[in-house]
């Protein structure tokens, strides 16, 4: 997939905003890490939502098409494109050093402030927790009926006692000395193309622009506890090991008031006893004894659901496979079921009384052979298979 945001959504760069967002909600229907099959959904999906993300915002957009992807994509990293479009509306005159010239690039200073951070209060804005990951085991019925599990985790949550501001209600404050009261630091260095300015959050008050006279002693000034938490997880049917599912708002807290992260949950299935998985399709290895395979039988063969009956016909060979069909899982998402595949084993035994062997005897010398029965019949038979 292009790392181009109009290319990851497959518009034209002239897209309308409704365009996009039917383009996003396709992607997000093919890639979504919840039916997905793709090893690379859950990057996939990520790069969609955010190609939607700038793209429907109009400043973000504008911003984007003038930088282009790359110089954007490292102008995020350092913050600048949470600027209220500031990166893309600041390309005026080119100033300080420079002789205040206008050049083909607009303002120099502004520029190296798009890529080197700051930018008016953007730093401030309210932003979603960070996601959150844990792994849950489940059985291979389990995945077969879905079901609902109860899921032990700790995680990072909002401190109860003072809210997440990391002070007392109540607590005096004042002006933070350091940024007087304005959430950032400027700092001015002399280059060969003039003066650049650099804009960052200030760290005494962490972007606040107030100081606390007292910190609270629950979450010691973080506004973040650790707490541990019993969660409801419903495993749907057909889901596959290695397969993640997505509780929403149920990640770590948010900073300045935004949303909780999600929690993603990889799911690991056990190996069962009796099958092999490929996908939806079961594969099961079944023994039956050498008058079943000659003759043909009805056998019970096991199924995830319950065993069921298998008709072996006359002269099945060892190792031959039946497909049972719509018995194998569920097809995550979608109707039906995979099939089992059912392979016969004819199992030669070990011992025999003395009227299985004068009947083995007669049957080896009925097809023309002359072998003594205790001389090696059983191991010419095994070999056979």
């Amino acid at each position: 997939m292009s790392e181009d945001f109009y290319e990851v959504l497959g518009v034209s760069r002239d897209a309308s905003e409704d365009e996009i967002q039917e383009a996003y909600r396709e992607k997000a229907r093919e890639y979504h890490p919840d039916v997905s099959d793709d090893p690379d959904a859950e990057e996939k999906f990520k790069k969609a939502k955010k190609a939607k993300e700038v793209l429907t915002d109009e400043e973000q957009r504008q911003m984007y098409d003038q930088l282009g992807h790359d110089r954007y994509v490292e102008a995020d990293k350092h913050g600048a494109t949470d600027n209220g479009g500031r990166g893309a509306g600041g390309m005026g005159g080119m100033g300080g050093g420079m002789g205040g010239g206008q050049g083909p690039f607009g303002d120099m200073s502004d520029i190296f402030e798009t890529f080197f951070g700051g930018g008016g209060g953007g730093s401030n804005r309210p932003r979603q927790g960070r996601d959150l990951r844990t792994g849950l085991t489940i059985d291979l019925e389990d995945a077969y009926h879905g079901v609902e599990k109860e899921l032990n985790v700790t995680r990072p949550d909002t401190c109860p006692d003072c809210n997440g501001e990391g002070h007392p209600p109540g607590t005096d404050s004042h002006q933070c000395p350091e940024c007087n009261g304005r959430g950032q630091t400027t700092t001015v260095q002399q280059t060969p193309m003039g003066r650049v300015q650099q804009r960052q959050t200030c760290r005494r008050c962490e972007g606040e622009g107030t100081i606390y006279d007292e910190t609270c002693s629950t979450c010691r000034g973080d506004g973040v506890v650790r707490e541990d938490a019993s969660l409801s997880v419903e495993i749907p049917a057909g889901i596959e090991d290695g397969q993640t599912l997505r509780m929403e708002r149920e990640g770590a807290p948010g900073e300045r008031g935004g949303p909780k992260g999600d929690l993603l949950i990889e799911v690991s299935v056990r190996d069962h006893p009796d099958f092999e998985r490929d996908g939806a399709d079961l594969h099961h290895q079944e023994p039956i004894s050498f008058p079943q395979a000659v003759f043909g039988d009805t056998i019970e063969v096991p199924t995830v659901d319950g065993a069921v009956e298998l008709d072996v016909p006359g002269g099945t060979q060892s190792g031959e496979t039946f497909r049972l069909s719509g018995k194998g899982m569920p097809r995550l998402r979608r109707r039906g079921n995979g099939d089992l595949y059912v392979q016969v084993q004819v199992v030669t035994p070990d011992s025999l009384n003395e009227e299985q062997r004068d009947a083995l005897e007669a049957f080896a010398e009925a097809g023309g052979e002359e072998v003594e029965v205790e001389q090696g019949f059983f191991e010419k038979i095994k070999s056979s298979f």
